[in-house]
């Protein structure tokens, strides 16, 4: 078997360098736990950005993936499978949105949701061809296809790859009276995230998506849900917009729709919406297989069954509540909900990076975020006694 430094030198002589990993070489997780190739152990507390939310190759998923892949992976939606239909109605009954659009990444899922805020304004609001607007907030991350890097505000993002696709308006998050200063007749919808993850762990203002409802609901605009990371009981609810009992017209996810097997991501929304689709509208050719489909049923099925949003609740609030009492002279600042944390740094503690080195070398494994921050995101089924175990090396790390 190669050592760590033989992985990392063939990766970094044949792999596009479009990441910047620890220099840790997984080679084997279950459950909270990953093993490098030398055999040694650390808790995840990433979850692959939430996409495992069910822990790593739970038992359940792995045999309904298995089994799956034995008898049909994929038709083309040229066909009907026997898979699809019941994942439609599954997800249906669990957040309660009368239909659903699979697709395969989340970033295909938000293009397709900009695609129907689009074909919605043109159909039913009766926007002027072409001259519908979506807003966003600034500091948004919804993935990196062309025409969502041309709404972003991070220059990392964007530089070098214009010319953007028009038709976005940013403002403050967490500015509800910016967002609707921005409105205009030609406003077709609003797409934020409940929580900007990759911005910091960035929480709105207590009220703040209440208020995005009611506003897009005066104007009849759309109040489009970025849940990719929030959902799917991440933030100790189904939805992240439940904790103001906010329901958006339409909500986005993916990630741990999957529970990290495969990528499985979806746009769901009532029929009023998501029925303006026709034939030839919108598609692709593995969205919606039945493998897909097959590994969703039983990704939901754990998260329901294992009481995962629960959980995260229960758990995220103990952890947020330690890592706040840390004497740190390094943090200024600990932040979160359920178990989506940010640990944002004080400039002179030098970047959250070297933190999260040194953290790997306690078996802990987080990442860095926007610099200063360090994200704490364990999969949902972590328990008291491993958060305890994480923390004796935390509080070690951020106090040295």
């Amino acid at each position: 078997m190669l050592t760590t430094k033989e992985y990392i030198e063939i990766e970094e002589q044949y792999g596009a360098h479009n990441y910047h990993p620890l220099d840790v070489v997984i080679t084997r997780g279950e459950g909270v736990w990953v093993y490098d190739v030398e055999g040694k152990r650390y808790l995840d507390c990433l979850s692959a950005y939430s996409a495992l939310n069910q822990g790593h190759v739970h038992p359940k998923i792995l045999k309904a993936m298995i089994e799956q892949a034995g008898r049909v992976t994929l038709t083309s939606r040229a066909f009907r499978n026997d898979q699809l239909p019941l994942f439609y109605k599954e997800l249906a009954e669990m957040t309660g949105y009368g239909m659903s659009l699979p697709m395969n990444s989340g970033a295909e899922a938000v293009e397709t949701a900009i695609k129907l805020a689009r074909k919605w304004a043109y159909q039913v609001k009766g926007i002027p061809r072409y001259q519908a607007e979506i807003i966003v907030a600034e500091g948004n991350f919804h993935g990196r296809t062309t025409t969502i890097i041309s709404f972003s505000t991070e220059p990392a993002y964007r530089d070098d790859f214009g010319p953007f696709t028009p038709g976005f308006v940013a403002v403050p998050y967490g500015d509800a009276l910016a967002l609707e200063r921005a409105i205009t007749p030609n406003t077709a919808a609003v797409l934020i995230e409940p929580i900007q993850g990759e911005g910091g762990v960035i929480i709105p203002p207590e009220g703040y998506l209440k208020k995005v409802r009611e506003i897009c609901t005066r104007h009849q605009v759309l109040m489009i849900a970025d849940e990719i990371q929030t959902g799917l009981g991440r933030t100790g609810k189904l939805l992240a917009c439940q904790h103001e009992n906010v329901r958006p017209d339409l909500v986005i996810l993916g990630k741990a729709l999957s529970g990290g097997f495969y990528p499985i991501s979806a746009v769901i929304a009532d029929e009023p919406i998501l029925g303006l689709f026709q034939p030839g509208d919108h598609g692709s050719t593995f969205g919606g297989n039945p493998l897909a489909a097959a590994i969703g049923r039983a990704a939901l099925s754990v998260i329901r069954e294992e009481k995962l949003v629960e959980n995260a609740a229960v758990q995220g609030e103990y952890f947020l509540e330690q890592l706040s009492e840390i004497p740190s002279r390094y943090v200024k600042e600990v932040r979160g909900k359920g178990l989506l944390i940010g640990v944002e740094l004080k400039p002179e503690a030098g970047g959250a990076r070297r933190f999260c080195e040194a953290l790997k070398d306690h078996g802990v494994l987080a990442k860095e975020t926007h610099q200063h921050v360090i994200r704490f995101a364990p999969p949902l089924i972590i328990d008291r006694s491993t958060i305890d175990w994480a923390l004796d090396h935390i509080r070690t790390v951020l106090t040295m």
